[in-house]
């Protein structure tokens, strides 16, 4: 595939931030701050909710087509690691936020990579918004690549 992706909307998802799975991250994650685990401890930290915890947003991937993804990027799949993922919140995701999000191409680009071979970096960003339209979170990660065809 030729040319840039930058700017390509690659999906959009929709969930809802649900108790059981705020309780099973904040198991899975080893999360000690009660906030994640208790309503009352929720409210005394001047939350109306419980708050899920940092990566919760992975739950997308349960809602997103991952074959499309691989076929509108035009990569190989067994040749794809994820190079890194970065979250940046304008404020805390609690249950019972329904939440929206967009992932476009942000950076397409080929590098050689220091063992001879090239490689392709996708970055991509998804920006999630809240029922009123407020940004929650936006998350980045870059995919790359190994061993491009030149």
């Amino acid at each position: 595939m030729g040319g840039s992706l930058v700017g390509l909307v690659v999906d959009e998802v929709e969930f809802e931030v649900e108790r059981g799975k705020v309780a099973e991250f904040a198991k899975a994650t080893f999360a000690r701050d009660p906030v994640h685990t208790g309503s009352e401890a929720a409210r005394d930290a001047g939350f109306g909710s419980v708050l899920a915890t940092p990566t919760h947003v992975v739950v997308a991937g349960h809602q997103r087509h991952q074959r499309a993804l691989v076929d509108r990027l035009g990569v190989a799949l067994e040749r794809i690691v994820v190079g890194s993922v970065k979250w940046r919140y304008a404020r805390p995701l609690r249950v019972g936020d329904a939440v929206r999000g967009v992932r476009r191409v942000v950076g397409d680009e080929r590098r050689e990579g220091k063992r001879g071979g090239s490689m392709r970096l996708i970055t991509l960003e998804t920006h999630y918004v809240d029922a009123d339209g407020a940004t929650v979170v936006t998350q980045r990660e870059t995919l790359i690549e190994k061993g491009v065809q030149r």
